[in-house]
């Protein structure tokens, strides 16, 4: 094969001069459905379960010696995906496996329990509200090896006193 002079002043998009006839007798095709090698062509398709990024994804992938071949290929793995309930089986073998996942306790999906952005802090969901704390700017879980305790959520300087962990009731109060 010859390839295009670099320092040619053509565009490489303008049309290719007419090969003498000689030569066009000659000119194999680049893509043929002959099985003689690897396919050159690839689609990889993904089935998604639902838009988070916790559900299944099913990624299966086709390959041709042509463009056509490979579309026609990745049309019939589906069909036959579906006709014979490939999808279905793996949904529920995923649900099956998520079921059995004993995680960390604290989020039944499993995983790390969900998290809420206050006052620039990352916060846990799971941090307990208190119904008698008079702190107007909300508060933040922190838990340590050796302590736990509720801090205030306000602007520097006008921070209210932290709330700590009593061990023996579990009950948060200021140390006084």
């Amino acid at each position: 094969m010859s390839y295009p002079d670099p320092f040619d002043e053509r565009s490489p998009w303008d049309e290719a001069p007419e090969a003498p006839e000689a030569s066009k007798k000659e000119t194999k095709s680049l893509t043929t459905t002959a099985p003689d090698g690897p396919a050159p062509f690839k689609i990889g398709i993904t089935l998604k379960a639902a838009s988070g990024f916790d559900a299944e994804w099913f990624t299966p992938a086709v390959y041709g010696h042509s463009a056509e071949e490979t579309a026609r290929r990745g049309a019939e793995l589906l069909a036959a995906m579906k006709s014979e309930g490939l999808i279905d089986f793996a949904a529920k073998a995923a649900e099956y496996t998520r079921s059995q996942y004993k995680g960390s306790g604290t989020n039944p999906g499993g995983g790390a329990a969900p998290k809420r952005f206050n006052g620039g802090k990352v916060e846990p969901k799971g941090s307990p509200k208190l119904s008698d704390d008079s702190c107007p700017h909300g508060r933040s879980l922190v838990q340590k090896p050796n302590w736990t305790a509720m801090f205030c959520d306000g602007p520097d300087g006008d921070k209210c006193e932290p709330l700590w962990q009593d061990k023996k009731t579990g009950q948060f109060k200021a140390n006084k």
